[in-house]
């Protein structure tokens, strides 16, 4: 199990949840939040990755509100400061780049629905930090939000849902050849028969075991070695969940 932490960005105090595997060390990973808040799922998920050798880091957007209402899930999306959030998300990153307990120089970043979305966005405005980056049903639901993409450097892992009305596959596919067309690496998958938010197992009417334990392994909870996605010190498994290693990558990906 993890535990609240705080940490200063930009001179403004953060907070969110941090799990640190059983061996005390990993490669760190930032996990963003869906629009419902910093709620036990996205803790549960950081547990997950806890559990598979990494240290995971979910930063808190709403300031401890949280809803399972979504009429006030979309007002707290819309009504959240995107600038500060970013900081916020990027201050994640940092605290766990200087973390004693994190053994990579770059972090994966991954992210759900709305923290989908942030995670693209975060993989563009800091290639700095982002070595990998795998979003989950991402939208980019802000006006004037969605980035230039010239700035991305990190390969971009993507799974959607066949069902999605928010982002549904033609806007999938055509996020795809704008990425491929700037010669971006993007594996893209459009999984059929599921709706948006397929993954999350707290939501009983979305949630799809078979997708989710099909692309997770035999238990939704431990990534399935195969397919790989090997990337920059990264191996990114079909889920979009990074396996620590063994890397044969060059050294500057890892400590």
């Amino acid at each position: 199990m993890g535990s609240l932490v705080t940490w200063s960005d930009n001179g403004h105090e953060s907070s969110g949840y941090l799990s640190v595997p059983a061996s005390g060390r990993g490669p760190g990973v930032v996990v963003i939040q869906e629009w419902w808040g910093l709620v036990p799922h996205i803790r549960d998920v950081c547990d997950r990755f806890a559990a598979e050798g990494f240290v995971a880091l979910a930063p808190d957007l709403y300031d401890g509100h949280t809803t399972a209402e979504p009429d006030e899930a979309g007002k707290l999306m819309m009504t959240m400061n995107l600038g500060a959030a970013m900081d916020r998300v990027g201050g994640a990153a940092d605290m766990l780049l200087a973390h004693d307990a994190v053994t990579s120089d770059l972090v994966g970043v991954t992210g759900f629905c709305m923290g989908g979305g942030l995670a693209m966005l975060t993989a563009c405005r800091r290639p700095d930090a982002v070595g990998a980056c795998v979003t989950f049903y991402g939208v980019i639901p802000w006006p004037d939000a969605e980035p230039g993409w010239s700035t991305l450097s990190a390969p971009v892992l993507g799974h959607f849902a066949a069902g999605d009305d928010s982002f549904p596959p033609a806007k999938v596919d055509e996020l795809r050849q704008r990425l491929t067309a700037l010669g971006k690496d993007v594996t893209f998958t459009v999984h059929p028969g599921v709706d948006h938010a397929f993954f999350n197992d707290d939501r009983p009417e979305v949630y799809d075991e078979a997708t989710a334990t099909r692309h997770m392994g035999r238990d939704a909870r431990v990534p399935a070695p195969q397919p790989q996605l090997k990337v920059s010190g990264w191996n990114m498994v079909s889920a979009g969940v990074f396996s620590p290693g063994p890397w044969p990558v060059p050294p500057s990906c890892g400590r």
